[in-house]
């Protein structure tokens, strides 16, 4: 039976119920978290090898001596790799060091300073900037943006991606510069975007030539499933549509290795690869070549980076169907949420009654359970509708998050009550 539909006496009854489930969680005295997307310790055990790596092996398959200074776009042997991960030209690909967040920074910090290679000014010259941002959508990269002072405009996500008839639009303004995007098992939703996305991102109309697609693939092999997707070659795409440098995509190995001692990758196009590098260079003289080369020797090629990540989505899987099946028994007959079920990536999203999801965070910290804040996967942590929460299954032992699952599903149901009788009150 739907919340909507209980009378006075049956709502004053559930809600009776649900306060004795929530004292009965209160009196536990959990300490349980589920803000981040953390890799577990089982996970992080998957690529312990990394550490003893690479030994007294220290000379690249090239004869790079990786103790030393030097070569700026990374060894050759990590770039096959991800290459062939990636489905693109090593050519076009650059390995860096461990975070590819540093190099999203990075790179619109040298937009703002110095502007692009088809910029026409610096970023910072510009009367007014904005960005596109999906939501819900990654709260590290409304972070970067917020920073800049960037205007930042949102775009509800679709079934297939963000709302493409709102982003071309938007994407006509010459001060629109850029777009944020995680288009494969998306940060929170999991959504993918359809081809069909992807080729009217590459193709559409822009009204600043300096237009920057930031194409973040974190999740682009983290399958829940037996099957990996497919990864569109989206520099190439754009450049056959006339727009060649429009994308600059990045990926990590952050949450396949080591979460914070990973390789991070910049994949784009050669004019902007010559930009990238001028300023890079001044930067620092090269990254991390002996860890670049101990990722190399623990993976070997693709078929070992996909062997490592089928150990992930046996790890994962089990959580996140968890979480769902949880969801689903408790919430499932009240109406009174929706969420998604993703096929990779590291979170849930779930939308609650809006006007309850800053009183559901309220009520699970209060009962030991801390939630990733409400708000924080729109920009300046601003959800219209306070009804967006990003659930994040990986880190905890399965009977924590079976825990503490229990105790947001009862955080959510509380929440609905308290609402549905504010509404009743002010009829």
């Amino acid at each position: 039976m739907l919340l909507q539909d209980f009378n006075a006496e049956q709502l004053a009854q559930l809600k009776a119920d649900i306060l004795g489930e929530y004292a009965e969680l209160k009196s536990r005295n959990l300490k349980l978290d589920l803000t981040r997307g953390k890799p577990s310790a089982e996970q992080l055990g998957f690529a312990q090898a990394v550490l003893h790596l690479p030994g007294d092996d220290f000379i690249a398959p090239d004869g790079t001596d990786c103790r030393n200074y030097g070569n700026l776009i990374g060894l050759d042997w990590i770039r096959e790799i991800w290459a062939e991960v990636l489905g693109i030209e090593m050519k076009s690909l650059v390995a860096g060091d461990a975070s590819s967040l540093n190099l999203m920074f990075d790179m619109i910090s040298w937009a703002y300073i110095w502007g692009t290679n088809d910029s026409e000014r610096p970023w910072g010259r510009e009367e007014k900037v904005k960005w596109i941002c999906p939501v819900p959508g990654y709260d590290r990269h409304f972070a970067i943006t917020e920073r800049f002072g960037f205007d930042m405009l949102t775009v509800p996500m679709t079934a297939t991606g963000p709302d493409m008839d709102r982003v071309e639009e938007l994407a006509k303004d010459p001060q629109v510069k850029g777009m944020w995007n995680v288009p494969i098992f998306g940060n929170p939703t999991g959504i993918t975007y359809s081809r069909e996305t992807v080729e009217r991102l590459a193709t559409m109309e822009t009204g600043a030539p300096d237009f920057r697609i930031i194409w973040d693939n974190a999740y682009a092999v983290h399958t829940l499933t037996d099957e990996f997707p497919e990864i569109i070659d989206v520099v190439k795409l754009a450049a056959e549509s006339g727009n060649p440098n429009r994308f600059w995509g990045y990926s990590s190995t952050s949450k396949i290795t080591q979460a914070g001692a990973g390789v991070a990758f910049l994949n784009t196009s050669d004019e902007n690869l010559t930009w990238y590098n001028k300023h890079a260079l001044v930067r620092g003289i090269g990254p991390n070549k002996i860890n670049q080369l101990a990722h190399a020797q623990f993976f070997k090629d693709a078929a070992g980076v996909r062997a490592v990540m089928a150990q992930h989505a046996g790890s994962l899987r089990p959580k996140f169907e968890m979480v769902l099946e949880i969801l689903e028994s408790r919430l499932g007959e009240y109406g009174v949420a929706q969420w998604l079920n993703p096929t990779g990536g590291y979170f849930i999203s779930i939308d609650v009654v809006p006007g309850t999801a800053k009183r559901v965070v309220e009520l699970a910290k209060d009962a030991g359970i801390v939630l990733t804040a409400a708000g924080s996967t729109y920009p300046l942590k601003n959800d219209p509708e306070d009804k967006n929460l990003r659930l994040a299954p990986s880190l905890p032992p399965v009977e924590e998050l079976e825990l503490a699952m229990d105790g947001v599903a009862t955080c959510v149901l509380l929440a609905a009550i308290e609402r549905s009788e504010a509404q009743a009150n002010n009829a």
